[in-house]
């Protein structure tokens, strides 16, 4: 079965979320008082391969479509929230908007319980 236009952008978020994560790992190791961007990079190398697993069940049909991919852009939206506000509050020294950060980590427990949702839900399509 072919990948959906959806999967596909998940996938590239996912690929961009790496990326990010990678090069605030290494910003971070490279500034003195950086754990913000350490905590930003972590979340965003775990859950960019949250989100490609996600897209691998969603694909094999192992969990219910809709809310398995409500639980990946989930995952996308609420990791931006949390890596920006933790590397605005780093660069610029302010947050994106209040309780962005924990806005974003809110969103993250969600994503998790609806991606559990997702697999005890019967499939569809």
């Amino acid at each position: 079965m072919a990948a959906s236009r959806v999967d596909r952008i998940l996938i590239g978020l996912a690929g961009i979320m790496g990326a990010d994560g990678v090069i605030l790992a290494a910003a971070s190791a490279h500034q003195a008082d950086a754990s913000r961007l350490a905590a930003a990079s972590s979340m965003l190398l775990f859950h960019a391969c949250a989100v490609l697993g996600t897209v691998a069940l969603l694909e094999r049909g192992v969990i219910h479509a809709r809310i398995g991919t409500m639980a990946a852009w989930g995952f996308v939206i609420a990791d931006a929230l949390f890596a920006t506000d933790l590397s605005l509050r780093q660069y610029a020294g302010h947050s994106l908007f209040p309780f962005a950060a924990p806005t974003g980590g809110t969103l993250l427990i969600l994503s998790w319980l609806a991606l559990a949702v997702a697999a005890a839900w019967p499939r569809q399509g």
